[in-house]
């Protein structure tokens, strides 16, 4: 096991570039931080490219580690691991995953699209959400939230590794639908869209949640075969995106 105490040591330099999105884009990886979403990596047959420890997280985590006889492990120092960490506590273990390309992926059955919803937490709550409501993926449009930001990451609590995630033009994933008879659901609150109940559960549709201000673009919701809503019955003024889409994907899924 290889030891690294400074700061200024090499790799971790490199290593915290990870925390922008451009150097994960470059070097095809990005960090996972925390016991749970190592474990959750390695359940799914993620990849750990490297493991960083502290002494305190090898007592405590030592043993699963050789139980699933990971490589490339590296004991850092708590300073280190402090400079590695974006937490104000970090639990003393991190690791670098690559990124990988999906392939041959089928727009079949539930699936929830991001309209530039920018916020890291809602991006992260709705994906965790989509895969406990059992929905088939998520497709990400532009200016939604880098999911292998580590904020991200926390949110999602390794739903990431459950169900496929896309990018792509939302514009052209809607058209992908419609040709398939997938019903799209766009959500805003106007004369012609409909209470959400008024739906009855299905097995395929395309429900499209979108930024945290502006809602989902025009452009969309004029793709959309309905619009929904839901009806606010206190005194606040709407819900938030990631509740929203919580109480829709589990009112259409079958």
């Amino acid at each position: 096991m290889n030891e690294i105490l400074s700061v200024k040591n090499t790799r971790i330099k490199e290593l915290k570039k990870l925390h922008k999105k451009k150097y994960r884009e470059e070097s095809h990886s990005y960090l996972i931080e925390g016991f749970h979403l190592i474990e959750e990596a390695v359940k799914n047959k993620q990849t750990l490219k490297q493991v960083y420890i502290t002494q305190r997280g090898l007592q405590q985590w030592g043993s699963w580690i050789e139980e699933q006889q990971l490589a490339n492990i590296f004991l850092v120092s708590d300073e280190v691991m402090n400079s590695l960490s974006d937490l104000p506590t970090p639990q003393g273990i991190l690791a670098v995953v690559p990124i990988t390309q999906l392939e041959n992926v089928q727009l079949k059955g539930s699936w929830l699209l991001l309209d530039n919803v920018q916020d890291p937490g809602n991006v992260g709550t709705m994906i965790r959400t989509a895969d406990a409501a059992g929905l088939t993926g998520i497709i990400l449009g532009e200016g939604t939230a880098d999911i292998y930001s580590t904020k991200v990451m926390r949110s999602m609590q390794g739903s990431n590794f459950h169900l496929p995630i896309l990018s792509m033009n939302l514009k052209e994933a809607v058209q992908l639908f419609k040709e398939q008879r997938i019903p799209v659901y766009g959500t805003e609150l106007n004369e012609f869209a409909v209470v959400y109940n008024k739906i009855e559960p299905q097995k395929d549709f395309a429900l499209i949640m979108g930024n945290e201000g502006q809602g989902v673009s025009k452009e969309l919701l004029a793709l959309a075969d309905k619009n929904l809503y839901i009806p606010i019955k206190g005194q606040a003024e709407s819900l938030n995106v990631g509740i929203a889409a919580g109480i829709l994907m589990y009112h259409l899924t079958v």
